[in-house]
């Protein structure tokens, strides 16, 4: 296949989105959901597993790509002697089960021959489709899935796929529309593509319309909404974390694991990027599903759930695929669901408390679960737990999982407080008291001036520069100085952060992965908090820097070989250059 994680854009339709790469080939599309099967996964194994290619029958590089405009519509070129086509890509946002998949090829200069070869497989690449003819249009079912494809120019069949040649000359524009339905319905009706792509640009662009940071930064700023408003779930608000499965954190290795599920600690850092740019009806629609889907006993919280709010995540390993550049196993689901992780009940509380503050219309039942939310972790503050991380290893007393029961507690004191609402507030911020005192007593290393990873352990954690953010400590207070400075003595390579030293036990597996980008930025917001703005400016830039041509990043990055890593579009990445910008948009006060 020959192409890095970093090669490709995404479209979307907020229900699914598909990856397309420089050599014009969807070679990744979940069908109809984010996390439900796929019908194009070449992205993680051979050819074999589904992929869609447009290109110019010789093969060769395209010359140029571009969005039209902030939207989701992709154009991508090709010159060559003969002349210059341009193949224009976009899933239009409907409501409803049907996604359809629009590409027009249309001719710029000359005449270009071209070829299109479609590959379909359904559950990621296990299940080849029955395919037939009606007329004009082909169809292929299996099972509960059905895809129909219809275009003006002549297919036959090569090898189990459709194939097409064709040319284009200047001026001429040919459609292929791809539609996914339920299998029982009835077949859909064909689709106008020149009027699917002006439909999806107008969307995105009326939808960018609406953005309000107006800073230095306003492109790339706007660029990472688009693609935060992509990864969300239109029928339930949810967001997933990312649009793949199994992008290896580093290549060739085991770290690899399904991200198309919502987590609850993205819950605060996305209410804040979406409300600090006035995306009020997202950010409300996200705080909706953050309640449906917490809904229960708080014993039964868990750390993420699926798109509609399902709880069962069940982790699987598909063993017929190779795994991109052979980096297996490759999962869908993710075992990590059922992991002790105590900093999500401060997210969910933290994040319920951004939303009160902002003056999103209030929901009565919010401060119903906050209390029992709040009731189940003073109980339970005391338990070692896998951390934000996920770690695999034994569980420890994770600093920065004290540090956010401490905060939903504060939380809470601040509900009593600020908003009048009811609650047993001096036991709540007595409890405070106890959590922080414990945190600085047991988690501090006063001989090296930082906290640490976690009680009694030497390592440091990423995490730890958030401290000061959740208002644990005052910017201005020399132990938070001391842990960003820890920081960039021992968690920094290459100019970027790692969440933490992988390979020490810390976290039950094998080998290093690359530095994780939302770290990158929250050093960036921790360096500007404490008063080395132009240090902080200067590592944003960097980062924006690794965005590629597209303005997209992954999870991870490798600085030495400027390869991206892992799941991709990134939510918790992109969502880090979001409030970054906000925050160094802002001057800094004097303490």
């Amino acid at each position: 296949m020959g192409q890095g994680i970093e090669d490709y854009g995404v479209i979307g339709d907020l229900h699914t989105m598909a990856l397309v790469g420089r050599d014009g080939s969807i070679d990744w599309l979940c069908l109809p959901r984010f996390d439900s099967g796929a019908c194009f996964a070449r992205l993680l194994g051979d050819a074999e597993a589904g992929f869609w290619q447009i290109a110019p029958a010789d093969a060769r590089p395209c010359t140029r790509r571009r969005y039209r405009g902030q939207t989701l519509v992709l154009e991508t070129e090709w010159e060559s002697p003969e002349g210059t086509v341009r193949v224009v890509d976009a899933m239009p946002p409907r409501e409803g089960e049907a996604t359809d998949l629009v590409r027009v090829v249309e001719g710029v200069r000359g005449r270009v021959p071209m070829r299109m070869e479609l590959r379909l497989r359904f559950d990621y690449g296990h299940i080849v489709p029955w395919v037939r003819r009606h007329g004009e249009r082909l169809s292929a079912i299996a099972g509960p899935d059905a895809v129909w494809l219809d275009t003006p120019v002549a297919l036959h069949g090569e090898h189990l796929a459709t194939v097409a040649e064709f040319e284009v000359v200047a001026g001429q524009s040919v459609p292929f529309v791809l539609t996914y339905h339920p299998s029982h319905h009835s077949p859909p009706a064909p689709s106008d593509a020149a009027g699917d792509l002006s439909c999806t640009e107008r969307f995105w662009t009326d939808w960018v319309g609406r953005a309000e940071y107006t800073g230095e930064w306003a492109e790339a700023v706007t660029r990472s909404l688009v693609l935060l408003k992509a990864l969300t779930y239109a029928p339930t608000g949810g967001i997933v974390a990312a649009a793949t499965t199994s992008l290896p954190e580093r290549l060739g290795g085991s770290r690899n694991w399904d991200y198309r599920y919502c987590w609850l600690r993205d819950a605060t850092f996305t209410l804040q990027a979406l409300l600090g740019t006035g995306y009020v009806q997202e950010a409300g629609a996200w705080r909706d599903w953050l309640l449906r889907a917490v809904a229960g006993d708080p014993a039964d919280l868990q750390i993420m759930y699926g798109i509609d709010g399902s709880r069962r995540l069940t982790e699987l390993e598909l063993d017929w695929l190779s795994g991109y550049e052979g980096s297996r196993p490759v999962r869908i689901g993710n075992a990590a669901v059922a992991q002790l992780q105590l900093d999500v009940w401060g997210e969910v509380l933290d994040g319920l408390h951004v939303v009160r503050s902002s003056g999103l219309s209030p929901v009565a039942e919010a401060w119903d679960l906050q209390q029992a939310l709040v009731e189940h972790l003073e109980g339970r503050w005391r338990e070692p737990d896998n951390s934000l991380w996920e770690v695999r290893g034994p569980r420890r007393h994770f600093v920065h999982s004290k540090v956010m029961a401490w905060a939903g507690l504060d939380r809470a004191v601040r509900g009593v407080d600020r908003f009048g609402l009811c609650g047993p507030v001096e036991r709540w911020r007595a409890l405070c008291q106890e959590i922080h005192d414990e945190v600085c007593d047991r988690g501090y290393d006063p001989v090296r001036g930082t906290f640490t990873q976690s009680y009694g352990s030497t390592g440091l954690d990423a995490a730890l520069l958030l401290i000061p953010r959740v208002g644990f400590l005052p910017w201005n207070d020399a132990r938070v100085a001391g842990t960003v400075d820890a920081v960039q003595r021992e968690l920094v390579e290459e100019g970027l952060v790692l969440r933490y030293r992988p390979g020490t036990g810390v976290d039950g597996l094998p080998g290093p992965e690359g530095a994780f980008l939302a770290c990158s930025f929250w050093l960036a917001d921790a360096l500007h908090g404490i008063g080395r703005s132009a240090e902080a400016r200067k590592l944003f830039e960097r980062l924006l820097g690794l965005r590629n041509d597209l303005g997209i990043l992954a999870e991870e990055y490798d600085p030495l070989s400027g390869r991206h890593l892992g799941n991709t579009p990134q939510a918790f990445s992109h969502v880090g250059l979001v409030n970054t910008a906000r925050h160094l948009s802002v001057p800094l006060t004097a303490p």
